[in-house]
């Protein structure tokens, strides 16, 4: 979901940040306040100087203006894959266009990196990069091949060194959808089934059951014509294929509705779950460019070795009020869930958006990554980590990802000043090493990079 999405969405251009008016005098209770807020500020600046526990301090992929990362890790151990969406310096060839998707991997746990690779010479631009590793080392990847044709495939068994053709997913002969957006991959453990799923004015997903090498035609697994972002998957041992997606109206008024699309027939038909409403999302237009639903919900997903599966997404309980970040589980493959527990800030002022879930090698033990704005109302914005390890009973302290407090213009002792791009990025490796990647900007219009960390909380 880039600047273009608002042509799609008949939505016209963000409005500029409103200035605030300086306050002559303070009251008792904002004197009090004021204070309050000065003691974070400190305790913000002093955590911006160390190392976040257990993990190393984030890093800037590169000083180009980078945004909405993907992070893989190869189940065998030692490579790392990073991809990310590049919008300036050189193209891919002298006649391609900007944004173009650069492919990058590690073969010591992401210590070290090789040097940057274009995925693809094409004559589109490129976008929402999504990538998975199978139990073979066969690299998945899935991206927007512009908005039309769309959603697109690829894998390498290479390391990335080499890929197939592309294959377009969704299918441009008419019914189903002219155009698409926004896919989300997910592949069982052997690499054998293979799921995108996708929006197009409808939830869609396409499945493969020959690792990728050709895909049904899409499902379609909604039957009101709404915007839908797939946001999060995963496959269960059992071969269950869970979807998690946010519907919102076409303009992003009103409630918006958090599903998790399931099926157990390897994709030939899909079931539908509400898991949750929210009202309508606030508005951003403090940041230059930023639009009604830049802040909506959305939802991760993922399913632990025994089948458990944890969701968590942030949503609103009254309209344009900051949404909470709720977290919920299911023990029976997705046909119930447990009550929704608050894992963020307990201030209701706090903004919070784009979680990504990730299982980790035990069963019942699932790690959170978001990014709020709890330091600095509306431009102290951080990425958050927390984990459980009882399936979502009781987490661990918020751990801050985000400590630098320098590398690029937007940064400070309180962050950064907001998130860039819609989607971040969390994985974990069978030794239980977390792998976190997102989007730092000074606006949603942006200067950005991509930001990166690994580690292991000290429990």
């Amino acid at each position: 979901m880039r600047r273009w999405i608002l042509v799609m969405c008949w939505l016209g251009v963000g409005v500029w940040a409103l200035a605030r008016a300086p306050e002559v005098k303070l009251s008792a209770t904002e004197a009090r306040k004021e204070a309050g807020q000065a003691a974070v500020v400190a305790a913000a600046a002093e955590a911006a100087t160390r190392q976040p526990d257990g993990f190393d301090l984030e890093r800037r992929w590169s000083g180009h203006d980078d945004w909405e990362p993907a992070t893989a890790v190869d189940p065998n151990g030692g490579a790392v894959y990073q991809m990310t969406t590049r919008y300036n310096g050189p193209p891919p060839c002298p006649t391609c266009p900007l944004p173009a998707l650069i492919f990058r991997r590690s073969l010591d746990g992401g210590a070290t990196w090789e040097p940057d690779q274009f995925l693809a010479q094409t004559q589109r631009s490129q976008n929402d990069p999504q990538i998975a590793v199978d139990a073979n080392g066969t690299v998945h990847v899935a991206w927007l091949h512009d908005y039309v044709p769309g959603v697109t495939y690829q894998q390498s068994h290479d390391g990335g060194q080499s890929w197939s053709a592309p294959i377009l997913v969704a299918p441009q002969d008419g019914e189903p959808p002219q155009w698409s957006d926004r896919p989300v991959l997910l592949i069982s453990p052997d690499g054998m089934d293979v799921y995108v799923a996708f929006n197009a004015r409808a939830s869609y997903v396409a499945a493969s059951h020959d690792g990728g090498l050709s895909f049904a035609p899409p499902v379609r697994t909604s039957s009101v014509l709404r915007y839908w972002f797939h946001s999060g998957g995963a496959v269960a041992a059992d071969g269950t294929a869970y979807v998690a997606a946010a519907s919102y109206r076409s303009d992003y008024t009103g409630n918006s509705r958090l599903y998790v699309l399931r099926s157990t027939d390897g994709g030939a038909s899909w079931d539908t779950k509400l898991v949750d409403v929210s009202a309508e999302m606030p508005a951003c237009d403090w940041s230059p460019g930023c639009y009604l639903g830049f802040l909506g919900p959305s939802m991760g997903l993922a399913v632990d070795r025994v089948g458990t599966v944890l969701v968590a997404y942030h949503a609103g309980i009254s309209p344009q009020s900051p949404q909470q970040l709720y977290i919920r589980a299911s023990e029976d493959g997705g046909l119930t869930w447990s009550g929704r527990r608050q894992i963020s800030s307990q201030d209701p002022a706090v903004n919070n958006a784009f979680p990504a879930v990730a299982a980790g090698p035990a069963p019942d033990d699932f790690r959170v990554i978001w990014q709020d704005d709890r330091i600095r109302e509306q431009t102290g914005w951080n990425t958050w980590y927390r984990r459980t390890t009882d399936g979502g009973q009781t987490w661990s302290l918020p751990v801050r990802l985000s400590n630098q407090p320098f590398g690029a213009s937007y940064k400070d002792w309180a962050g950064y000043a907001f998130p860039y791009g819609d989607y971040l990025e969390l994985e974990v490796g069978d030794d239980g090493t977390n792998y976190a990647i997102w989007g730092e900007g000074g606006s949603y219009d942006g200067p950005g990079g991509t930001w990166y960390t690994r580690g292991q909380e000290n429990r």
